[in-house]
This record gives structure tokens, sequence and C-alpha cells, in this order.
């Protein structure tokens, strides 16, 4: 029997089958080959077509049953991970009523911080752990003001994945951690945010029905067999956004845990036990995908914009023509801890909450022309980007996370031995690499809502651990002090 996950991103859908026994991934697939296309009308908006993500699981899907020749039959379970904070909204028939909103898309911003200002920062933090921000509710707030007759003909809105669970199923569900990235959950009470609904003025009943995030959502309708090739009944038993989701698949659970990537963009996603915020809002607690009321699990997510991207702007502008990311990480291995005292602020791209939107720009501090070369600018820019990181920890800290252990994938920046051993020694805790990703930890999480796995932990005893970097006990001072060479700097441009 096996395992179907989906991962539907804002580039393209990935697809996984997992030996349910064994835990071992046999096939993958993903669609389109290029990147999925992203409408901006105007600037700041971001808009994708939902229909295009049915179209890209349908032909994932078919691809994967033609490679493998498994039998639909032989499926037992479908988890779904998608690209989370997106609007998707649809009529009594189920008809999308305009392209979605994703998550890359501003417009609603002002309407997040009027709602803040309004129903007042105390009760937002305290009830929703959040500021409304950019997030679904604000976009639905969006629709209802500048686009009344769609708004008018709206049935049901609802997040990426729950509209490609509705297209399996012909059901309309969403669940609690989805309602918590909208902004819509209010965690003092345990209930739906009605405050927040009567701030933008939203029906309560074109909310979705809530489901659990492990567990029976919905089964694979007659229509959706036929187009997918899936059989029907097949039943849909999680899903989660891409975040969560993320951390799901690095068997990041409990409290202490952190799940990390470091792509264009660096996430952590750390695993908090008790309902608390962030005074200022710096970073975004939701529910994780094991969160209840009466045990507690917060997904606290910090996003630096401008990790990876920092890393390949300095090897394209700093390096000679050709080079490669191995020869650029060898280089920057050949600098000291600290760079002979170069520091960068890597935030060319945005910080997001973390410096409350603040638009710093990325800044070089410390340069010796007569001592420093390309060597030290690379190696800055990699632990610029640890130390924005670190920052973002430091802020869960104070709201009571205790680090106990990194996770990620061996994948983009986590290549680069520099990277990772300075955020092992930074953060005083050890870097965990696995052989994982959303769509197969989709397809495991689907497994634990089966009732397949008896818990997390078997469901991912099959989870590859390729490498753990320890703390480097000897040097971790000089990396200390360069970090706090570098929040020294950061305070000057503030």
């Amino acid at each position: 029997m096996y395992l179907l996950g989906y991962d539907i991103g804002s580039s393209s859908v990935k697809g996984s089958l997992v030996d349910a026994q064994t835990g071992q991934c046999v096939a993958q697939a993903s669609y389109p080959d290029d990147e999925a296309p992203i409408a901006a009308p105007q600037r700041g908006w971001a808009e994708q077509s939902p229909e295009d993500w049915w179209s890209y699981v349908k032909h994932v899907t078919n691809q994967l049953l033609y490679d493998t020749r498994i039998s639909a039959e032989d499926i037992v379970a479908i988890g779904i991970s998608y690209q989370m904070h997106g609007l998707v909204v649809v009529d009594r028939d189920q008809r999308v009523l305009r392209p979605a909103i994703i998550w890359c898309d501003s417009r609603a911003a002002r309407l997040g911080d009027e709602a803040f200002d309004v129903l007042g920062h105390d009760y937002c933090l305290e009830h929703l752990l959040n500021s409304p921000g950019n997030f679904t509710a604000a976009k639905l707030a969006w629709v209802k003001r500048n686009e009344p007759e769609v708004y008018d003909r709206i049935d049901k809105f609802m997040l990426p994945g729950d509209y490609i669970a509705m297209r399996l199923s012909g059901q309309v569900a969403t669940t609690v951690s989805g309602l918590s990235e909208g902004i819509l959950w209010d965690f003092k009470h345990d209930r739906l945010a009605g405050e927040v609904l009567a701030h933008y003025g939203i029906d309560s009943g074109l909310v979705a029905e809530v489901k659990p995030t492990f567990g029976v959502q919905g089964t694979v309708s007659a229509a959706a067999a036929a187009e997918t090739g899936l059989a029907q009944g097949t039943p849909i038993t999680y899903r989660a956004g891409d975040q969560p989701n993320n951390a799901l698949s690095l068997n990041v659970f409990e409290p202490g845990e952190i799940a990390s990537t470091a792509g264009t963009s660096g996430v952590v996603y750390g695993v908090l036990g008790q309902v608390r915020h962030d005074p200022q809002s710096r970073v975004n607690p939701f529910a994780h995908v094991n969160h209840t009321a009466h045990a507690p699990r917060l997904g606290v997510l910090l996003c630096i914009n401008g990790t990876g991207i920092c890393n390949s702007w300095v090897r394209r502008m700093v390096g000679d023509p050709g080079m490669t990311y191995p020869q650029m990480n060898d280089l920057a291995a050949s600098a000291p801890i600290g760079c002979n005292g170069v520091s960068m602020i890597p935030f060319g791209n945005g910080a997001e909450r973390m410096l409350e939107n603040q638009q710093l720009g990325c800044s070089l501090h410390g340069i010796d022309f007569n001592q420093h070369g390309k060597a030290e600018l690379m190696r800055a820019a990699q632990e610029g980007i640890v130390f924005s990181l670190m920052y973002g920890i430091e802020i869960m800290e104070q709201m009571g996370m205790t680090v106990g252990r990194i996770r990620a994938g061996r994948a983009n920046m986590f290549l680069s031995p520099v990277f990772r051993q300075t955020l092992a020694n930074v953060s005083g805790a050890p870097i965990e690499l696995y052989d994982t990703d959303g769509s197969v930890g989709a397809a495991r999480g689907a497994g634990i809502g089966a009732g397949i796995y008896a818990d997390h932990n078997e469901a991912f005893a099959a989870l590859q651990q390729l490498a753990v970097i320890e703390p480097d006990t000897p040097r971790r001072p000089a990396t200390l002090d360069a970090y706090q060479l570098w929040k020294q700097r950061l305070s000057t441009v503030l």
C-alpha cells in the first residue's frame, strides 16, 4: 500500500508516492518544468489561477501512476502541503470567482494595519498572536471593499490547499492551522476569531467547515477519480501549509525543535509549547500541525527575504566568471571566523517583520582595502545570513523557547560548511541534515492521519539523517564575538 503526497507551491506542484510499510519514497514528479506563471496586474500584486494548480495536480498524478504502474487502488491515503496565506473564493457551484491572491501579494497590508489599530494591539496579540497584517483575512476584506460584485457571489473562501482538497473530494473544509495562518483563530478562546470577521464585515458563513489536520477530511469523488486516475473513495487525511509541513517533513513536532530552510529566502520555524506572542509582533506564531488547546504546539515563523539571494548576488558580483557554489564555499572557508572584522547586514531584499518592516538594504562594515578580499566578502555574506536567522531565534527564546536542535534538508545554503557550522556555533544547537522534501512529508503525514502509523516517530522512522554538525566548542567564542559585532553594526543602521 502507498501514500500520496502533494506539495502545491507557487512555482510548481510536486508529488510523491511513499511505500507505507517501509516509509521509503518510491517515485516523485513535478510540473511544470519551468516556473508557474504569477500575474501582477498592479505593482505589489501577485495572482495565480487555481485551475492551473488543479491542472498541475492532474499532470503529476498521471505521471506518478504511469511511471510506477502502481494501481490507484493501492493508494490508501492522500496528504496535501500548500503555499501559505493565499486566498481562493468560490461560488455555490464551487466555481472560482477570481484569480487566487497568493502569499507574496501585498495589496491588503493597509487593511491589516487598520484592523490592528482598531481592534487594538493588545487584543490582536493576546488572542490572534499576530497583527492581522497582509494575511488571508485581510485579503478577503480587500475583495469585499474593492470587488463587491465578486464578494456578493462568494459561498466559501479557502486556502490553496483547501482548494485542491475541494477539487479532489467535492467538499469544502479547512483546519485550525489554516485558520490561524489567515489570522482567523482566537487562541485565547480556542475558536474562530469572530471579532476579526466582524471588524471586516465578513459573514462567518463564508468560513469552511473545520476538520482536524490529521484524519479523514474527505474522499476522492467520482468526478476527480475520472480526471486524475485516482480511485474513488481514497481518503484525504492530512493538509498543512508549506512551513508547518516542512517542519513535519523533518519530524519537528516538539518544543525546542527548529526546522530551517535557506533557499532564496531563509526561514526558521520553531515549535513553542505554550501560547505566547512577541510583544512587537516580529515573528509569526501559528498553530502547528499537532496543536491542541490542551497541548499547545505553536509554530513560530521567522522569514528573511534576502538569504540565498544575497549569497547568489555576492557570487555574481564578487566571484570570478563561472565560479560555482562549491568553489565559492571553499573560498569562504579560507577566511577566518569573523572575516577579519568584516560584517554584512544582508537585508537587500527586505527584512519583513523581524525588523518591523524597515527597509535597511544590504551594507558592508569594517572593510580595509589593504587587508580584505573576495574570501572575506563571501564569508561575511554567509555569516551575515546566519546571524540574521540567529537574531530571530533570540526573539523566539525571549518568548520562552529553548532551542534543542535545528533540522534542515541538505540543500541550498545548508550545502555550505561555513553556513551550517556558523549556525551550530552561534546557536549552540546541533544541526541535523536530512534527505526529504514537502511532498514526501505530506505523504507521511497522510499515513499518520489514516492511522497507519501510531505516531510521528513511527511515520518518520525511515527519515534518512545525512549528517550532524555539532557546535565547535573551541571556535564557538570567535563566532559569538563576530555575532555581537554584527549586532552592534546592525544597531547603527536601524
